[in-house]
């Protein structure tokens, strides 16, 4: 069931459900409006996302679309993905922690104010294409494929590769080859069904 509204994403993560709740009140306290993208609460400002909110197995979290511009407000800040996301923060919590939000809210308006200023991180364009061995090696046996890859967006065609060649194990790098076959002979993004 697609998430539509905040309710639809409380019924995805019920053991989050009073903490997700609380976070989104003090959001709420703001100027910023609730949405859904990517299938989760996203606050924006004038369209222009700002923060959002997340739950997971063992955690849940507030997310900052231009976290790492904050100055004023870092200590509870984590990069999620470390060389992987250049913008991207959030604060992690977990059962035991207490949500302060006197706290969260000056993290929260300090995001807003840098919005409100039109400050952002660029967003790399034109990253180069490295198709790794093991895809070249596929399409060596599968043409057929390789023409399906080439009828992609460049940006759709870095997705399938960068994802082959950040698989560790090669186990892991074939199991990922036969997952994303279908999706390529589909004219299918890698991550398609979170836009």
């Amino acid at each position: 069931m697609p998430v539509k509204n905040f309710e639809d994403y409380i019924e995805k993560h019920p053991q989050w459900e009073n903490e997700l709740r609380q976070l989104r009140e003090v959001i709420l306290l703001t100027n910023l409006e609730e949405t859904i993208k990517w299938g989760a609460p996203t606050y924006t400002l004038k369209n222009k996302n700002v923060v959002s909110l997340g739950g997971f197995k063992n955690h849940y979290a507030l997310w900052f679309f231009n976290g790492a511009l904050l100055k004023k407000n870092t200590n509870l800040l984590v990069n999620a993905q470390k060389g992987k996301t250049k913008a991207l923060r959030q604060i992690k919590f977990t059962k035991e922690d207490a949500i302060d939000s006197p706290i969260l809210r000056a993290y929260i308006e300090e995001a807003i104010q840098l919005q409100q200023e039109g400050k952002s991180i660029p967003i790399q364009k034109n990253k180069e294409l490295i198709i790794p061995m093991e895809l070249t090696q596929f399409f060596q046996k599968n043409p057929e494929m390789e023409t399906s890859f080439l009828n992609l967006t460049k940006g759709k065609q870095r997705e399938y590769a960068d994802y082959i060649r950040e698989a560790k194990r090669s186990s892991t790098k074939d199991k990922r080859l036969e997952k994303i076959k279908p999706m390529i002979i589909n004219q299918v993004g890698l991550y398609d069904k979170y836009k």
